[in-house]
């Protein structure tokens, strides 16, 4: 197989040989392994053939962050490694955009493009100028001293400096017709970003709805005001926990109605179509379930920033993200850099992922030159 396949088929190969869904795959499921031109089976390997590898910038991530920052390192000459992941946060290679269908505010596609498409254009983008790609899931690291060490289960690579950029994950609840699976409606009326989807065709002057009751849920369904007939917020408290001034803006919106008290128990089609046509909503005080007549679902419960696998070596906001110096990519370890929405909990869009994962190559470019790791290289 090519270097140069395609994440869905790197993706759709494996489920075929392993058996897996694309939603139960855990992430150190029988890794594969891609580097140079060939691809291999890290449940092949033996013990004996645990590699140990060095460079001058390793990245963790596959999403846009990651492969902006490989692309910046490899043109810099510095033949960095990057770890993709394998069914990381049970997610496929390319990170959050693979969940995604069209893509229409990525600039450079005026005709919109496929979440996946354009995740495996990036990544091609990445192995033309070099970078060495492994689909291994990183499981430790040690940024105890310098060089650092990243490992996999079959890997220790050494690196001078290191970029993260796992990304975030977005909370989803379950409740029948909320996968992505058969009779499910992920991608097909419910979504977890509304300022990436809320402008589609199938969401316009329809009736949605919002799951949450923090900012970034009232922050959702404002946005979603431009877009549908009505906007409806589901909180199954009896009170907001946003700010007083999110609630005000969204309670003073004529389009917002809110359910109080309220859960959505099952999302159930349109009549004669595959796509989301209304909830089953159910008052948790009463216990009364009504049908709510909705085009579109939109969790905003909040985001997991992947950060486990740090082991509290870095230095993290309350919530989970990594904590990067004003203006920088820069954590509190000198040398360690972080990038996308493993550090970003405001903006998490793919160009602003793009932009951070530049900024974190050339900020770990000017630090080699600091340390004089760079050979031959100068200002």
């Amino acid at each position: 197989m090519s270097a140069r396949c395609s994440i869905k088929n790197i993706f759709n190969k494996a489920k075929t040989l392993l058996h897996l869904s694309p939603t139960a795959a855990p992430a150190a499921a029988a890794t594969l392994t891609i580097a140079s031109n060939t691809t291999t089976f890290a449940s092949e390997k033996t013990m004996d053939e645990f590699q140990t590898l060095k460079t001058r910038v390793c990245i963790i991530g596959s999403g846009p962050a990651a492969h902006t920052a490989s692309i910046y390192a490899a043109r810099a000459e510095l033949k960095p490694i990057l770890f993709e992941g394998w069914m990381a946060n049970d997610i496929a290679p390319g990170g959050q955009l693979t969940t995604t269908s069209d893509v229409e505010n990525f600039p450079g596609f005026p005709d919109g493009i496929l979440g996946i498409e354009l995740m495996d254009r990036c990544r091609n983008q990445s192995l033309r100028f070099g970078t060495q790609i492994f689909t291994e899931t990183v499981n430790k690291v040690d940024f105890s001293a310098s060089p650092f060490k990243v490992f996999t289960d079959s890997k220790e690579v050494i690196a001078d400096t290191v970029i993260i950029a796992t990304g975030a994950v977005a909370k989803r609840l379950v409740f029948p017709g909320s996968g992505d699976g058969k009779g499910g409606f992920w991608n097909r009326g419910i979504s977890a970003c509304a300022v990436c989807d809320g402008a589609a065709p199938i969401f316009r002057n329809k009736p949605l709805a919002v799951i949450g009751g923090g900012d970034s849920a009232m922050e959702e369904a404002t946005f979603l005001t431009k877009y549908g007939s009505c906007v409806y917020i589901i909180h199954r408290r009896e009170e907001f926990r946003a700010s007083k001034i999110m609630q005000n803006r969204a309670l003073s919106n004529p389009k917002i109605k809110v359910l109080w008290n309220s859960a959505v128990e099952e999302a159930y089609a349109e009549e004669g179509k595959g796509v989301l046509g209304g909830l089953k909503v159910k008052n948790v005080v009463t216990g009364d379930v009504t049908n709510l007549k909705v085009s579109g679902l939109f969790f905003a419960i909040g985001h997991e920033p992947a950060t486990k696998f740090l082991g509290g070596q870095l230095e993290l906001h309350s919530d989970g993200y990594v904590v990067t110096k004003p203006g920088t990519a820069q954590t509190s370890v000198k040398g360690v850099f972080a990038a996308g929405d493993v550090q970003d909990k405001k903006y998490r869009q793919a160009v602003t992922a793009a932009g951070s994962g530049c900024m974190a190559a050339l900020d770990a470019e000017h630090y080699l030159q600091e340390i004089g790791s760079q050979a031959g290289k100068s200002d």
